[in-house]
């Protein structure tokens, strides 16, 4: 018996307006490496489904740097913390150093994968270096009187480095051990976001808020000219050298990506994201240019989180990789359906490909907020969502786009569930004050509960609503009389936070506050309860699937866990410890003996469950 990862499709960048996003690639082309949430995810370009998760950070992580030669990764958070890791492996840690008493917002390697420069917004210091396996210092980062936003390396002999800061000079350094030099001010008036020595050591560039982009001398760090006055209509956020150190690429606030040839200044390509209208989601604020391709090709992430793969000579964006940036809150899977549906909790609807993991956007007016639930529909080939802007929203699953005009609920609501009566789907939300009936997009009843419902479920037109006084209730759908005829089950010890029919409506999975989960039966025409031996989960239960079969279920809990069960075998259960960072938040058993989970670090997970009766 087991459960083993088969995929993992990785967050977006997190990202943040007005601020620089570093993007890195490996000195192959092949990888790139960012930073989302609380994790490290290094991703194959070539196919962005296949990916890699670094979770030991214990904070929010800012940025993430391949070693040149391709084995390590080093990573920085907001707490001053950088960490060495194995870029094949993602889980071994090499070390971990305490650099600066604040968040890191850049770091560098030498040409040799030895020293590293960690640079950001600390208090005694703006930077230091240090050795990447021992952590001992090698070096001064010193001149700067506001914090570091951005730090490069020579990668040549003699080693040279240097910095940009919102104090709006560049600092140069010679090493090693690295001294201060020389300190350039006055070419930028506004903070400089961006600095980097080209790969053959010749020259160096710095961007920054004020538009300007200044190449300088590689070995000396004296200014020589400055290019592209007046092209970028934003801050420049980002920058990045070709390979052959002839050509770089910026990406600005304004939307667009913009490649240069350095020794004549002019550009030589140019995309604008979003039309001409301005669009701030579309603003780039991150850019890599991976080296040892020889296909042009330019990756940059705007604000949503989104990476977007340029090649020079074409018009638009060639690939667009989408995710989610914020924590994955539901999901769900219709009967037999190559989609699943994630919502998340800044209220982003995506449509994953179950075959490829390619996400793709849900047209339309999203959500504004939390994504509490959502639901699909047996038969009309729609997928129903609520969310915390207290609207329920109708999306065509052929179509990937929500269709006609939100519907305002009574309340917060707390979850929805498609229940079929006379041939026809009803959709059920429940709020603080009870159960309101949708059809056809709109409402048809209204149902007070005995107490506040906190979750619900429903298959045909069986109703399942649990609450915060510990008792499920069942009743059918329909008019408010049903209530007269419902069923209460008063076994839980603890309130109700997760149901789950099975696919054959014969039994419900009842998940608790406390871990516990129930499992009551059907089969002799009233609700008996089965077991209450599926009790390994440690916090609230927040997601529960059945397997095609009605014969194992899937839970998520906020221990980070997933576990899959067994009818055959209540005792038993196969786990996938630490399967989310922080949580998880939504899953569904796709297929016989494939289970798909997704929580707070924003990641989708496939794992191969085998050896369950």
């Amino acid at each position: 018996m087991s459960i083993v990862s088969d995929a993992i499709w990785a967050a977006s960048p997190t990202t943040t307006r007005g601020a620089p996003t570093p993007l890195s690639s490996d000195s192959k082309g092949e990888r790139i490496a960012y930073a989302s949430n609380k994790s490290i995810f290094v991703r194959s370009i070539d196919d962005p489904a296949v990916s890699k998760q670094y979770t030991q950070h214990t904070a929010q992580t800012t940025v993430a740097r391949f070693a040149p030669s391709g084995f390590y990764v080093a990573s920085g958070d907001v707490s001053g913390s950088v960490r060495v890791w194995d870029a094949m492996g993602a889980e071994n840690t090499k070390g971990e150093y305490h650099i600066i008493a604040g968040r890191i917002n850049d770091i560098a390697w030498d040409g040799d994968s030895q020293r590293i420069i960690a640079v950001g917004d600390g208090k005694e210091r703006y930077g230091h270096c240090i050795t990447a396996d021992s952590g001992n210092s090698v070096g001064e980062i010193s001149g700067h009187s506001q914090q570091i936003n951005s730090v490069s390396i020579r990668q040549q002999r003699p080693l040279r480095a240097a910095t940009g800061s919102d104090d709006t000079s560049m600092c140069f350094y010679h090493g090693a051990p690295f001294k201060f030099n020389t300190s350039v001010r006055g070419k930028h008036d506004k903070f400089i976001y961006g600095t980097q020595f080209s790969p053959d050591g010749n020259s160096l560039v710095t961007v920054g808020s004020d538009r300007k982009i200044w190449l300088y001398d590689g070995k000396t760090g004296e200014a020589q000219k400055s290019i592209g006055e007046g092209e970028h209509k934003g801050s420049i956020f980002g920058v990045s050298w070709a390979k052959d150190s002839k050509k770089l690429v910026t990406c600005s606030g304004d939307q667009t990506v913009k490649i240069w040839d350095a020794e004549a200044g002019k550009c030589t390509q140019s995309w604008r994201l979003g039309g001409e209208s301005v669009s701030i989601p579309d603003q780039q604020v991150g850019v890599t240019w991976p080296g040892g391709r020889s296909d042009g090709l330019v990756i940059s992430v705007d604000l949503e989180g989104n990476l977007n793969y340029f090649q020079e000579g074409s018009e638009k964006p060639v690939k667009v990789v989408r995710g989610h940036s914020k924590a994955i809150t539901s999901a769900a899977s219709a009967k037999d359906s190559k989609t699943l549906w994630t919502g998340s909790y800044d209220g982003r609807a995506r449509a994953w490909d179950i075959a490829s993991g390619k996400a793709d956007l849900v047209d339309g007016e999203q959500h504004s907020n939390y994504v509490s639930g959502i639901a699909a529909a047996p038969k009309e080939g729609r997928i129903y969502s609520v969310g915390w802007d207290d609207t329920l929203r109708t999306v065509d699953a052929s179509q990937h786009s929500f269709t006609g005009n939100a519907i305002k609920t009574d309340g917060q609501p707390k979850g929805v569930a498609v229940a079929t009566l006379n041939g026809k789907d009803h959709t059920l939300v429940v709020t603080a004050s009870g159960i309101t009936t949708y059809a056809d997009g709109s409402e048809v009843s209204k149902q007070k509960t005995p107490a506040p419902p906190t979750c619900i479920a429903a298959t045909g037109e069986t109703v399942a609503v649990g609450s915060d006084d510990k008792i499920v209730r069942l009743f059918k759908a329909g008019s408010p009389a049903s209530f007269d005829s419902m069923t209460e089950l008063k076994d839980p010890t603890s309130p109700i936070s997760s149901l789950a029919f099975s696919p054959d409506g014969t039994h419900l999975a009842v998940g608790l506050a406390n871990g516990k989960i129930f499992v009551y039966n059907n089969t002799s025409g009233s609700w008996t309860l089965e077991t209450n031996r599926w009790s390994a989960h440690t916090a609230r239960v927040t997601c529960i699937a059945w397997s095609p079969d009605s014969k194992k279920a899937v839970s998520g809990a906020l221990d980070t866990n997933v576990f899959v069960w067994s009818l055959a075998d209540p005792g038993l259960r196969i786990k996938a410890t630490n399967a989310h960072k922080e949580g998880v938040g939504g899953v569904v058993w796709s297929e016989e003996g494939k289970v798909i989970s997704c929580g707070a670090d924003a990641a989708v997970k496939v794992w191969k469950v085998s050896g369950v009766a």
